[in-house]
């Protein structure tokens, strides 16, 4: 790390800054590139390696530059006359595949190229959802969440055929041109990358990507979202729009918060990327960047990590198709939000549902407003929804105990301070550490201590602890609705709850 600051350093990254329109000269710049504003710091349970504040820090202060020509771009990296003859001959291949066969390239000069110091400290795998093995992808258990996986993985194994002739062509070494090293080169772009207006696959940002992630917003984002902003890729926006729409059923309570975020982007007229502190610090807390709104799912399958509270989580339940026929709702706005409730889109468009076809029209702006329509209509709307997440929690092969039983001994296994024995491991959860352990050929043995596990079984460990996190979080929604459900419907009809067919 002291090697990379240093040379970061000389590069012209600081996070001395003494004016918000100025970058500093070098002159003004201390003997390492971080220490005035900022420190690299470590938070086990806030994303690992990070940035702390180094002093306190104000809302909007610029905290970080870097400038034009320390940032890793296809551009930078073609200056190579050889690749950059290579690039040009294979026209098919995106933007994206081109940083990727860049990055390889560059790995496969070792020690005598410029960018060595920033290319040890990149991380050695990742846990995106395209490096999911079978196991680690069927412990998803949801339906939906497997499909993205296949998808991510498919999209990587195209792309990476796509990309081989090229690779050839560079004589890379046989071992930069396999699958795993087309995963490892893909995941660093797609979870490091930063948004620069000139190339649509973004540049790699030392020292700057080591902020951790800060979901924009504390409430709930609504269908209002402006498109495409949630699927903004590796910090892909300096700017995001993110607009709160309210979720209960009172009318008069749709009112729209508009709020940009300013965290950092690239600044034409310094010829650096800027990053500012996205509201007051205290010395030694972390610093945090907004990368864009996602979903914890989204978050997987392109940064490779979720978070325990996620105010921009939703769960999709089914639904009839005549309730997709009768109203005007985008699919993707009638969700339940992370905190149990369902979305002002999808309580509008049930609420239209169980009207009778013949009324629907002359009720239809007061259902638009979010107006409750009367309370029978209301307990129906509540009571469906509930029955519904009952439904599909009861179709999901664990529960939400034995899912955080599992957890639990899964955090066991990964301490090596704390001893245990590995039956009881196994005979707690259930059987999916057996399916673990077969997976991977190992021995399960009768004595205490800690596990020796291979380098492969410990990262497989991981990606199975995520699948487990996030499907876990995805079930406490559910749960969470049907509570809201329930109460809506208790305060509405204390009788109704005796003839409800499901249980909270």
């Amino acid at each position: 790390m002291e090697r990379f600051l240093k040379w970061a350093t000389e590069l012209g990254i600081s996070d001395f800054t003494t004016t918000p329109t100025t970058v500093p000269s070098r002159l003004q710049i201390p003997h390492c590139c971080v220490g005035h504003s900022l420190c690299v710091s470590h938070f086990p349970l806030a994303g690992g390696r990070g940035l702390a504040a180094a002093r306190d820090l104000s809302q909007g202060e610029l905290i970080l530059t870097v400038p034009k020509s320390a940032l890793m771009t296809s551009q930078s990296l073609l200056k190579d006359e050889k690749l950059s003859v290579a690039v040009k001959r294979h026209t098919s291949l995106s933007s994206t595949q081109i940083l990727t066969v860049c990055l390889l390239a560059e790995m496969s000069k070792g020690k005598s190229s410029w960018w060595h110091p920033y290319l040890m400290q990149l991380p050695r795998s990742y846990d995106t959802l395209a490096n999911f093995s079978q196991f680690e992808k069927q412990a998803l258990q949801v339906d939906d969440a497997i499909w993205v996986t296949e998808r991510a993985i498919l999209k990587a194994e195209l792309e990476w055929k796509k990309a081989i002739p090229l690779m050839e062509e560079l004589k890379l070494k046989p071992q930069l041109q396999n699958f795993r090293a087309w995963l490892w080169a893909s995941s660093t772009v797609s979870s490091r990358t930063m948004h620069i207006p000139w190339d649509d696959a973004g540049c790699l940002c030392p020292v700057g990507d080591f902020y951790n992630y800060a979901a924009p917003g504390e409430e709930p984002c609504g269908w209002e979202d402006l498109k495409g902003a949630r699927n903004e890729s590796s910090l892909q926006n300096s700017s995001f729009w993110n607009k709160d729409a309210t979720n209960n059923s009172d009318a008069g309570q749709d009112d729209v918060l508009s709020q940009r975020l300013t965290d950092g982007g690239y600044k034409e007229d310094l010829a650096a990327y800027c990053f500012y502190a996205r509201k007051n610090y205290k010395k030694g807390e972390q610093v945090l960047l907004s990368y864009g709104t996602y979903t914890n799912l989204e978050l997987l399958e392109h940064y490779g990590f979720l978070l325990d509270e996620n105010p921009n989580d939703k769960v999709f339940i089914p639904l009839e198709p005549e309730v997709y026929a009768s109203s005007s709702w985008p699919k993707d706005s009638l969700y339940i939000h992370q905190n149990g409730k369902p979305s002002f889109a999808l309580l509008s468009a049930l609420r239209l549902w169980a009207t009778p076809a013949s009324e629907r029209r002359s009720v239809g702006h007061l259902v638009y407003s979010g107006t409750q329509l009367s309370a029978e209509n209301e307990i129906f709307v509540m009571g469906w929804i509930a029955k519904s997440c009952h439904v599909v929690l009861e179709n999901l092969p664990t529960s939400v105990e034995e899912d955080s039983l599992l957890l639990c001994a899964v955090d066991k296994m990964q301490d090596p301070n704390v001893p245990m024995e590995v039956g009881n491991a196994l005979r707690s959860p259930g059987v999916e550490f057996s399916a673990f352990w077969e997976v991977h050929d190992l021995k399960i043995g009768d004595g205490n201590g800690g596990l020796l596990l291979s380098e492969k079984a410990r990262r497989s460990m991981e990606r199975w602890k995520l699948a487990v996190q996030w499907r876990l979080r995805h079930k406490r929604i559910l749960v969470d609705c049907i509570s809201h459900c329930t109460e809506i419907i208790s305060s509405l009809s204390p009788t109704f709850l005796g003839h409800r067919g499901y249980q909270s």
